[in-house]
């Protein structure tokens, strides 16, 4: 196969978090792990040989010792067997393989915080989230910058991801992949968003210029103009679609209508980056570089409620699924927080310090739980328990900030992108079928109202 004008990125350092003590310097006498023929472990009334039993399980795993690879799946390309674009030693979106037990959690035992099989009463044990990525992509030339949202997930279950200056599409059904547009040499794909329901995919570009593509016949029905400047953020209800750009505007367009936008939405001072519909399509929560987080109803062109506590760029923005008005938001690397607002009383409700810059927030629609994707310095990515905001599982692998985030139309997995070049697919969310009856959904101050 022949390249044209890809360059495969340089080699990066990746620098371990795990740190392993000198054996020299470690007393492992005092932990009685290596039983001797004058003090056996087994039947010992103190409880050592347990204890020693328990910590050789916490620290090495069932299978102390033991890597069992992945199968690598065959090889899989975006642009069809005569591509020129990438080299063959870079096929795009193809499967790496995966070792089961790699450094996915940040806990020396690899748990959560405790110790495996440690009992804490009657309290019923949190659900399980698998560690590894079951699924692992090359995602070659998916950008590293923060202000960008290059990655969604279909109703139709299919994934769109912007590569260069060219989407593609990866049907997670059939794992059939498509080149859907190709923008050329000089624009640049900046953000991608999927019609709530239908196939229609809007593309923000480089050069301030929204494009509107039928999926299903690869066809671009509409461009639409109106910025001046990158197209970061989108955001669906309905037929209403909003754009938000580096020129610090936000514009509503109607896709029926003739013109390019129906409204203009001014009041952030740097460039929008994040953007999200409410689930029932009336209010719009808009965050900048300029720290702002703002909430606008269907017809303002003004802000309706400004939240100014963040003290850097506001990206991440999920509604919850389950609670009217309550809304989640993350700040950059100078912030690191998540917050919580109640929208219908102009409330902030908590703030939780992730310890890392929060790139990108999603709500599950099956429990009350959310998902958060991090940058400096963990890189990581947690499932988080609402209200309480206990960590149900930290899962790491990327080697560069987790900017990219989406979640399947089941609401059981999450896909993240990261400037190291792959995409990585995630079991983290149960089936609607086997939530708990006692589930923590409604716990909140807000009440029980759901939205459907």
């Amino acid at each position: 196969m022949i390249s044209v004008g890809y360059q495969p990125s340089p080699s990066r350092t990746i620098y371990s978090d795990r740190f392993i003590p000198s054996r020299t310097g470690s007393n492992f006498a005092l932990f009685d792990i290596s039983p001797s023929a004058n003090s056996p472990a087994e039947g010992r009334e103190d409880g050592s040989g347990a204890y020693a039993t328990l910590l050789r399980t916490a620290l090495f795993g069932p299978d102390a010792g033991v890597c069992t690879p992945g199968t690598p799946d065959k090889l899989m390309r975006l642009d069809g067997k005569n591509s020129s674009v990438y080299p063959s030693s870079r096929n795009i979106f193809r499967y790496k393989t995966e070792t089961r037990q790699s450094m996915h959690s940040l806990s020396p035992f690899g748990f959560e915080d405790a110790l495996p099989g440690v009992s804490h009463g009657p309290v019923k044990a949190p659900r399980k989230v698998p560690r590894s990525p079951y699924k692992v992509l090359d995602a070659p030339a998916l950008q590293d910058d923060f202000y960008l949202n290059l990655v969604d997930w279909s109703a139709h279950n299919v994934l769109a991801v912007g590569l260069g200056n060219c989407v593609y599409l990866w049907n997670a059904c059939s794992s059939k992949v498509t080149k859907l547009c190709d923008l050329g040499m000089d624009v640049s794909v900046c953000s991608v968003g999927w019609a709530q329901r239908g196939t229609h995919l809007a593309v923000g570009t480089s050069n301030g210029k929204l494009q509107i593509w039928d999926a299903s016949r690869c066809k671009r029905v509409r461009t639409m103009e109106g910025h001046r400047l990158r197209i970061g953020a989108l955001a669906w209800s309905s037929s209403m679609l909003s754009s938000g750009s580096r020129d610090k505007t936000i514009l509503q367009r109607d896709i029926r209508a003739q013109d390019d936008f129906v409204n203009k939405l001014a009041g952030h001072k740097s460039e929008v980056c994040g953007l999200k519909w409410s689930y029932d399509n009336r209010e719009l929560a808009s965050g900048g570089n300029d720290n702002r987080l703002f909430v606008w109803n269907q017809h303002s062109t003004q802000p309706v409620l400004k939240y100014c506590e963040h003290t850097a760029a506001v990206k991440a923005i999920a509604w919850s699924p389950h609670l009217h008005g309550l809304l989640a938001s993350g700040g950059g690397t100078a912030d690191r927080c998540i917050r919580f607002w109640n929208t219908t009383t102009n409330s902030h409700l908590s703030c939780m310090d992730t310890g890392s810059q929060v790139c990108n927030l999603v709500w599950s629609k099956n429990v009350n739980e959310l998902v958060s994707t991090h940058g400096y310095s963990q890189n990581q990515i947690i499932v988080w328990r609402y209200p309480t905001m206990s960590k149900l599982a930290t899962l790491t692998g990327h080697t560069f900030r987790v900017l990219y985030l989406a979640i399947s139309p089941d609401g059981q997995t999450i896909v993240t992108g990261a400037g190291d070049e792959t995409l990585r697919f995630w079991n983290v969310f149960p089936s609607p079928k086997s939530q708990n009856t006692d589930s923590e959904i409604g716990a909140s101050s807000l009440g029980r109202t759901q939205i459907r």
